[in-house]
C-alpha cells in the first residue's frame, strides 16, 4: 500500500465506518484503494470548507486551486507542489479508466457541491438553488458507486436512477439542521420560510415541524422509488451497496417520526450493534433474493425453450 492509499484508508476509517467497509467489501478488486481515495479527498476538502477557521477569501482560493488542479491532472500535467491529500486526487485521476467516465463526473459534480457550500453561509437560498445542489450531489454519488462497483457494467440511465441519493440528501440536510443553522447554513428554501411563516429560531414550532414532516415524507418517497431502481440492477455488489446506503438514511426518517418531527442535535445510536446486525442481515437477504431471481429467470428461459420444441420455426419463436 503506497502513501496515498494508506492516507485514504486512514481518513475513511476515521470518518465513516460504513463507507470504509462498503469500499473494502463491495468495490471492484482493482478499485478499492481508488474508491477510498475518492471518499477521503472529498472528506478532507469538505471539512476544510465546513469545519476549518479559514476566511472566505481563503476558502475561495482553495476551491479555485482544486478546480485548476483537477483540470490540469486530466490534461496529463503533474504539479510539483501537491499536499498529501492532493496526491490522493492525483493518483485517483491517473487511474481513471476512460475519458468521460463516471469518475470524472463524480469529481466534477462533487466539486460543484463543495463550491456551493463554500459560498452560502449566512445566505438565503431558493428552492431552485437547493434542487440544483441536490442534483449535483445525487449525480456524483450514483456515478461514483457505479464506477467503483461493477465498472464497465451496462447500468440503466433511467429517470429514477438518482432518486435514492436525492432522498438521502434530504434526510442528510434534516439531520444536520440544528448544527447548520447556528453556523449560517440554511437548508430551507427562502420561499418556504416566507410562505409557511417559519421562524428559524423556533425549531420546535408547528410551522417548522410541519416543514420537517413534509421533507421527511418526500425523502421517504424518493428512497422508495430509488430502491426500486437499485433492486432492478444485475450487479449484486452494487445492489447491496445501494440498499445499505438507503437503509442508513431510512433509520433517520424513523427517528424523526418517533420524535414527532422535532429534530435533535445528535443521533448517536444510529451505529450501534443492532444497526450493524441489521445491515449484515439485509445484505444476506438481498443476496438470497438476487440469486433466487436469477434461478427463476434461468428456469423460465429453459421452460420456454422446452415448450417451443425443436420443430418450432424461428418465426414462431420470435412471435412467441
Amino acid at each position: 500500500m503506497n502513501a496515498t492509499a494508506a492516507l485514504a484508508h486512514s481518513i475513511t476509517w476515521a470518518s465513516s465506518k460504513q463507507s470504509y467497509l462498503t469500499a473494502r467489501l463491495l468495490a471492484d478488486r482493482g478499485l478499492v484503494d481508488d474508491c477510498l481515495r475518492a471518499y477521503a479527498y472529498f472528506r478532507w476538502a469538505d471539512d476544510l470548507i465546513d469545519v476549518s477557521n479559514q476566511t472566505n477569501p481563503e476558502k475561495q482560493a482553495f476551491i479555485t486551486r482544486q478546480k485548476r488542479l483537477i483540470e490540469s491532472l486530466y490534461e496529463g500535467n503533474q504539479p510539483a507542489d501537491l499536499c498529501p491529500e492532493e496526491e490522493m486526487l492525483s493518483a485517483l485521476i491517473a487511474h481513471d479508466r476512460c475519458p468521460g467516465s463516471g469518475l470524472h463526473s463524480f469529481i466534477l459534480n462533487f466539486m460543484r457541491v463543495i463550491e456551493f457550500d463554500s459560498l452560502r453561509k449566512g445566505q438565503m437560498v431558493t428552492r431552485v438553488e437547493l434542487n440544483t445542489y441536490t442534483g449535483w450531489l445525487a449525480t456524483a454519488v450514483m456515478d461514483g458507486i457505479q464506477y467503483f462497483i461493477g465498472n464497465g457494467s451496462s447500468y440503466p440511465k433511467t429517470a429514477d436512477r438518482t432518486l435514492a441519493v436525492v432522498g438521502a440528501h434530504l434526510v442528510h440536510m434534516l439531520r444536520d439542521t440544528l448544527d447548520d443553522l447556528p453556523s449560517g447554513i440554511i437548508n430551507i428554501p427562502s420561499e418556504d420560510i416566507t410562505d409557511r411563516n417559519i421562524n428559524l429560531e423556533a425549531v420546535d414550532s408547528e410551522p417548522f415541524r410541519t416543514w420537517v414532516r413534509d421533507q421527511a415524507e418526500q425523502a421517504r418517497a424518493c428512497l422508495k422509488m430509488g430502491k426500486q431502481y437499485i433492486d432492478s440492477l444485475d450487479n449484486l455488489r452494487c445492489k447491496i451497496a445501494g440498499i445499505w446506503y438507503c437503509c442508513r438514511f431510512e433509520w433517520f426518517l424513523d427517528a424523526f417520526k418517533r420524535d414527532d418531527y422535532r429534530l435533535r442535535k445528535a443521533y448517536p445510536d444510529h451505529q450501534n450493534l443492532r444497526a450493524w446486525v441489521k445491515m449484515a442481515s439485509l445484505g444476506l437477504k438481498i443476496t438470497l433474493k438476487h440469486f433466487l431471481g436469477r434461478i427463476k429467470h434461468i428456469s423460465s428461459h429453459l421452460g420456454n425453450r422446452v415448450a417451443i420444441g425443436p420443430e418450432t420455426s424461428i418465426s414462431s419463436y420470435r412471435a412467441k
